[in-house]
């Protein structure tokens, strides 16, 4: 799986499987199912069988039990969703994402723990979590084996100058699923990865 582009994250409220179908259409790399509150099995297999329609990797955001039930491509995990070593143990074959907010400390202990990608946020001031801690961009220069993911507050003209500090993904929920053209607007970011 080749961990580069536009790393799509699902928005709150209705309508979630045509907007994921869009964005689908338009050239995502990645699409994680997030839900802040109660996540739903019969949403999270419809929108895993979109994605493997679209050969699009899907990870669940937070929960590996549902990962594993689904039959999801991997998993992403914050500082308290659960010990990402017993994550990797569970997810033999799977990714696993970790979020590493402005620290640098935090993404070495997760690559070394077998992280297969890291994320680095809230780069820019984010809608989605708006008391989040900011990254530098410098983070995205330090050099890693693994992908890098940026999020927070990414839009098509703030996304090349993270792309240019090294960021190999950019995840976005707003300045995707809120365009007026979804599918376009994803056709837009795919473009900024030559």
């Amino acid at each position: 799986m080749k961990l580069r582009g536009l790393y799509a994250i699902t928005p709150e409220g209705a309508g979630v499987l045509d907007k994921v179908r869009q964005a689908l259409e338009g050239g995502i790399a990645l699409l994680q199912y997030r839900r802040k509150n109660q996540a739903s099995l019969d949403e999270a297999k419809a929108l895993l069988a979109l994605a493997r329609r679209h050969g699009v990797p899907f990870i669940v955001n937070d929960d590996v039990a549902l990962a594993l039930e689904i039959g999801a491509d991997g998993v992403h995990l914050g500082r308290e969703d659960g010990a990402l070593a017993a994550a990797r143990e569970q997810l033999k074959g799977k990714l696993l994402g970790a979020s590493c907010y402005d620290r640098l400390d935090l993404a070495q202990a997760a690559l070394a723990e077998g992280a297969d990608y890291i994320a680095f946020g809230s780069v820019f001031p984010s809608p989605t979590k708006p008391s989040a801690a900011r990254a530098s961009l410098s983070l995205f220069k330090s050099g890693f084996e693994k992908p890098v993911c940026a999020i927070g507050g990414i839009t098509l003209q703030n996304a090349p100058q993270v792309i240019a500090a090294g960021a190999d993904m950019v995840a976005v929920i707003s300045d995707l699923f809120d365009a007026p053209d979804i599918a376009r607007q994803a056709a837009a970011y795919r473009k900024l990865f030559p």
